[in-house]
């Protein structure tokens, strides 16, 4: 999701930039004196409140502010991004975005502020009062207009700038000129999004050899408990024994094994587009460490793939792998397949239900040939693709 906050003083040619950048990366504008308009027309619960506060000429609090914007966000889970006009407009309003966004599990990417001399604004909104006949462009409201908003601006620029996200653009070029710096900006921004796909399904439902598949496809790091854990099991490492056991006895490997190869898995693969993860989150508390390890890279999941296949025949398709050499040492019997399956049931299908609340998971028909779960994979991605823009 890409969220900005465009800034810019009178004559600064921010409404022309928002035109762009709306149209260009697809996002809902969120104008706070709009919103609070349409609740007012609306009728709701916070459009009557506001109403109230201002029939009595008071200002309309930030409580009442970010409500509603929670609300349009809420409302909007499929879109690419917003684009904030007119806030934050205080420190404080500062704050509560920052909050917001951490809460909604996202962030605001960058505060973009197109810069103008005092002098240039208020040579361009002189000029455009000589066509749009509008009583407030003349130099003494317009100076005042300029003297409000560098006032309450300054801090506002101050707090983003210590954050990092703050990026200033030269005003005084042409519209071409400014249009390409922002989508310098925001185009460097985007290129930090990671690409984080998770892979569920039961035991034999394809998740393996889907995942390797989408990973080349998209250019992913494919990240596979079931292979690290292999690999420690074939060096002979005392881990290694842990683990061969554990799997010998058909349960799920302990987190104090898991956790230190995935976290190595990711801090040592530079340069990569994303991630996709299979075997892991296998549990609710699994969950929330990969949550935390991601947000340490400053990323997060981004899109989940739960592949449904029928029980009878998941189980089929574990008694045929048994006999190959890609058999799993719980595919040895129907016993430990049996036992395998309701370790995911019990532990793992309660990861997927949080998820759904709070991620786009995708459920996908798994029971058909390689290529066909293969397309709708790839499609479920790419629908959900536009929000990694």
């Amino acid at each position: 999701m890409l969220n900005i906050a465009l800034f810019g003083p009178p004559g600064a040619g921010k409404g022309t930039q928002s035109t762009y950048l709306i149209e260009k990366y697809n996002l809902i504008y969120i104008s706070t004196g709009d919103l609070l308009r349409k609740e007012i027309k609306d009728g709701s619960r916070l459009g009557k409140e506001a109403k109230a506060i201002i029939e009595q000429g008071g200002l309309v609090s930030d409580e009442i502010i970010v409500q509603i914007l929670e609300k349009t966000i809420t409302d909007n889970p499929n879109a690419n991004g917003f684009l904030f006009d007119g806030f934050p407009r205080t420190t404080i309003q500062s704050f509560i975005l920052e909050g917001l966004m951490i809460q909604l599990h996202t962030k605001l990417n960058c505060l973009i502020s197109i810069e103008v001399p005092e002098e240039l604004s208020v040579k361009r909104l002189l000029e455009r009062g000589q066509t749009s006949g509008r009583t407030d462009d003349n130099e003494t409201v317009i100076r005042n207009r300029l003297s409000e908003y560098t006032l309450k601006t300054l801090p506002v620029l101050n707090f983003f700038r210590e954050r990092g996200n703050y990026f200033p653009v030269d005003g005084t070029k042409t519209i071409d000129e400014v249009r390409t710096c922002i989508s310098q900006i925001v185009e460097k921004e985007l290129s930090k999004n990671l690409m984080n796909i998770v892979m569920f399904g039961y035991p034999g439902s394809g998740r393996g050899s889907q995942g390797l598949a989408i990973a080349k496809k998209y250019g992913l790091e494919y990240v596979a408990t079931g292979k690290m854990l292999d690999e420690e099991v074939k060096n002979g490492t005392e881990v290694g024994k842990r683990i061969e056991k554990i799997y010998n006895d058909g349960e799920l490997i302990p987190d104090d094994i898991v956790v230190p190869l995935i976290e190595k898995k990711i801090e040592h693969s530079e340069g990569v587009r994303g991630f996709i993860f299979k075997g892991f989150p296998r549990t609710l508390v699994q969950s929330y460490i990969l949550d935390g390890i991601l947000k340490k890279h400053d990323s997060s999941i981004s899109k989940i793939i739960d592949i449904q296949v029928d029980t009878l025949e998941i189980i089929r398709r574990l008694d045929k792998r048994s006999k190959t050499d890609k058999g799993m040492p719980y595919d040895s019997s129907t016993e430990r397949i049996v036992k395998r399956l309701e370790e995911h049931r019990k532990k793992t299908i309660p990861v997927i239900e949080k998820y759904k609340s709070r991620h786009d998971v995708a459920v996908i028909d798994g029971e058909a040939d390689f290529d066909t779960v293969f397309e709708r994979i790839c499609n479920a991605i790419d629908t959900g693709a536009k929000n990694l823009r």
